[in-house]
């Protein structure tokens, strides 16, 4: 699987903000507003316990000033009344528009991750767990979503009322404010401190068995029809119960740094209420504060606490934000490993030739090349075998037709272009492939034959899967070519699945056509008519036919044969077969099949 890489906490924070700042970018007019009316709703919530203390130092005047006490209690009791629409409608409008905003950049998010992932090379797909991509993605999508909230609906506001009451209090009792400030800087570090140090790294941990859970839970589903051939499914329980099991232990501990974290957060919340009390009874005492200040100071400190209480959590949301995030933000910044070149035009195909001039390639990891100077040229039109053991370069070959790799030396052209300067888009366009194992997508049957051309009317999907032997078994279906194949084409048969992708390569109508193993494995009936299919298809087309079974080239214009990565023999099959100790003869001598062995001198 491929291990991302992982960073310090300070870093891990900087980059989540930073990549989620950047998103706020194109909503940032929407931004500013949502900040600027959480913040105006928030002051009116600071300002409400101060005209709740004027209200009781009115009532508190008693007989003597009756009438002047109700005008001023009826100012007070309005102003806290006006401040209450002003927060609702603030807040309101605040939560209102966060929503759409949110989802915006939530979609756009995951959509920039899948086409990111779409496009890494085949080696980085070969590395990777499809079920845990897929996990990283979504949970950080929905992160995302959680450190919105977090940072524009939790902690802003948050940080609003503590200046705003710490300003208010220390205006009028200085000492007062000292306190509430003293108080709130030491929840709000300890707060800060205990997630970064002591939640966040065993929460980073978690989510690397989450991670890994996924994709244990994808791999054995994926390959569910060979769990079965084995009977394995108890193999596969224990093997999931493994990763379960790790995923419990980290987990656990996770969540119980957060109860002892929210313990402490607690005690000290106790030790600040206890001092603000203390110290607005002293000042009562000493006739610096009335009644209905003691009211004021009281019911701020609530409010606060309130805040105060729910910064721990929201620090804590941060962090798990910026944990389940992480992994979204490595994979945006994993490089393209194979890349179009800046302003790369589109391939041009006119007749279809395809030539390796002194190619090199190296595969990452091994101590020597594959190709050293590989020449070869395929003329356009010309249908061409690749044959060889296994590991000897033939499907390396297709592959760097197809730019799937990037060679380490030399060109390949079609047509005199140059293809790691054309889009890769574009080049593979141009080729048809039929792999040894036909993969479908859990679509219809309608889907998969269209792949290559979704536009394709229902007609010419008909006349593909008629000319790829498609249509005698689909046409049997219930639900025709409206029918599901299942993951992965599980609900057809090799063969069928076989003439389905021949049938895709027929409707895609590409000038260059790979065939890869086409008949292997399949019984001899569909091998029969795959075969035919296999020829109409490639009648004007340059084709490049991988097989190890012999009698699937016989008929090839012209055979190359590899061995360690250099084209040993080459020519047509009766010519290869007369050469007495040749590479191909032993080939067809190993295989024993009488209509090789015919062909020998």
């Amino acid at each position: 699987m491929t291990v991302l890489p992982q960073r310090d906490r300070g870093d891990a924070i900087r980059t989540v903000l930073r990549f989620t700042f950047h998103k706020w970018a194109s909503e940032r007019r929407l931004a500013w507003t949502i900040a600027l009316s959480i913040t105006l709703a928030t002051l009116a919530d600071v300002f409400v316990p101060f005209f709740a203390g004027r209200l009781v130092d009115a009532v508190a005047r008693g007989e003597m000033a009756r009438e002047a006490a109700l005008t001023e209690g009826l100012w007070a009791l309005a102003s806290m009344a006006a401040l209450g629409l002003v927060f609702l409608a603030c807040r309101h409008f605040a939560w209102t528009a966060v929503v759409p905003m949110t989802l915006r950049i939530m979609r756009r998010v995951a959509e920039g991750a899948f086409g990111r992932v779409q496009r890494f090379s085949t080696d980085w797909h070969a590395n990777s767990f499809s079920g845990s991509v897929v996990r990283q993605i979504t949970r950080g999508m929905w992160a995302l979503d959680l450190l919105h909230d977090t940072l524009l609906l939790a902690l802003l506001p948050s940080m609003v009322v503590l200046l705003g009451t710490v300003t208010l209090l220390a205006v009028q009792w200085p000492i007062m404010g000292l306190v509430m400030a003293i108080g709130a800087i030491a929840y709000v570090g300890m707060t800060v401190m205990l997630s970064m140090r002591y939640i966040a790294p065993a929460s980073r941990v978690s989510n690397r068995m989450d991670t890994r859970v996924g994709g244990v839970l994808a791999d054995a589903l994926a390959c569910n029809a060979v769990v079965k051939a084995f009977g394995a499914e108890r193999r596969e329980d224990v093997r999931l119960s493994g990763a379960l099991g790790d995923w419990t232990r980290e987990t656990h501990r996770t969540w119980m740094r957060h109860t002892w974290s929210g313990s402490a957060q607690i005690l000290v919340l106790w030790i600040v209420r206890v001092s603000i009390a203390g110290v607005a009874l002293a000042l009562w005492w000493q006739g610096q504060a009335s009644a209905g200040d003691l009211t004021y100071v009281l019911t701020t400190y609530f409010v606060m606490h309130g805040y105060l209480r729910e910064v721990g959590m929201h620090v804590n949301n941060l962090q798990k934000a910026v944990n389940e995030m992480e992994e979204l933000v490595d994979l945006h910044d994993v490089g393209a490993q194979i890349a179009d070149a800046p302003g790369a035009p589109p391939l041009r195909v006119t007749g279809g030739e395809i030539r390796f001039d002194r190619v090199s390639f190296h595969y990452a990891g091994h101590g020597t090349p594959l190709y050293d100077g590989l020449d070869v040229t395929i003329r356009a039109g010309e249908r061409v075998g690749l044959v060889g053991h296994s590991g000897s370069g033939k499907s390396t070959f297709v592959k760097l037709v197809q730019r799937l790799h990037d060679v380490s030396g030399g060109e390949i052209r079609i047509d005199g272009q140059t293809v790691a300067d054309v889009t890769q888009e574009s080049l593979r366009r141009q080729i048809a492939i039929v792999p040894q194992e036909s993969i479908l997508f859990h679509r219809s049957l309608r889907d998969n034959i269209a792949y290559g051309r979704p536009e394709a009317t229902t007609g010419e999907i008909e006349r593909a899967a008629a000319l790829a032997h498609a249509a005698e078994f689909v046409e049997r279906l219930p639900q025709g070519y409206d029918t599901m194949v299942g993951e992965r084409g599980v609900k057809l048969s090799g063969g069928e699945r076989q003439r389905v992708a021949l049938a895709r390569a027929f409707l895609a109508d590409a000038p260059i056509l790979i065939l890869d193993e086409a008949t292997s494995a399949l019984d001899s009936e569909s091998e029969r008519l795959i075969q035919e299919a296999m020829e109409r298809l490639m009648v004007g087309r340059t084709a490049l036919v991988i097989a190890h079974r012999l009698s699937t080239v016989r008929a090839l214009d012209r055979i190359l044969v590899f061995e360690r990565g250099r084209v040993v023999e080459e020519g047509p099959h009766d010519a290869l077969m007369r050469r007495p100790g040749g590479v191909y003869r032993r080939l067809a001598e190993r295989q024993g099949e009488p209509s090789l062995l015919r062909d020998a001198g």
